[in-house]
């Protein structure tokens, strides 16, 4: 599985950065406990998805209905970020780790990851919607280089998979077109580590 799950990994296009997240030694969920992990993560998805996309106003498009979205779009965000505060202060959210990860696994740099073989359950919570973790189950890896550790993801649902590199593959096309337009080449969204 190692050489297996980090081949797979590494050919994706991966999404790197400091996220809140926790990596803690857990049981294999059974299959009741795996279709409710799926399920959430399904929803969380959606949500962090579209959270994270911004309306860009056309200039072109000033029509009284654009302009009406754009205001009910500002108020949701404002909406969302007195929810997350109430239901997730800052200070009771993990602490947050440099962590590479798509569909197939994750990299994380941190000396406190369970041993290797270990089922693992990693938690990454998302700025926009901080109150909903994406959970996902794995077996914690050998990593690619000293001081590094992995985690291939297992039991994950096929809907669960197809959102994650959706999901990724949005911010690293965001990344490439911020790039674009500063001038200079895409950081860390593709680099191996």
């Amino acid at each position: 599985m190692s050489d297996e799950g980090w081949n797979a990994f590494s050919d994706r296009v991966a999404w790197q950065a400091a996220f809140h997240a926790t990596c803690d030694a857990c049981p294999r969920p059974d299959a009741a406990a795996l279709a409710l992990i799926n399920d959430r993560n399904a929803s969380v998805l959606v949500a962090v998805s579209a959270l994270m996309d911004r309306r860009s106003d056309s200039v072109e498009d000033d029509s009284p209905l654009t302009q009406e979205v754009a205001r009910l779009d500002a108020k949701l965000n404002v909406l969302m970020e007195i929810v997350n505060r109430l239901l997730l202060p800052q200070s009771g959210l993990p602490p947050r780790v440099p962590l590479r990860f798509n569909a197939a696994g994750a990299v994380l740099s941190w000396a406190a990851l369970p041993p290797v073989g270990e089922p693992v359950l990693l938690k990454i919570h998302f700025d926009v919607c901080r109150a909903l973790p994406l959970e996902l189950p794995g077996l914690r890896l050998p990593g690619p280089v000293d001081g590094k550790g992995f985690v291939g993801f297992e039991g994950l649902s096929e809907a669960v998979r197809d959102g994650i590199e959706r999901l990724v593959f949005r911010q690293h096309r965001r990344q490439v077109a911020e790039a674009r337009a500063l001038g200079r080449p895409a950081e860390g969204a593709s680099e191996p580590m």
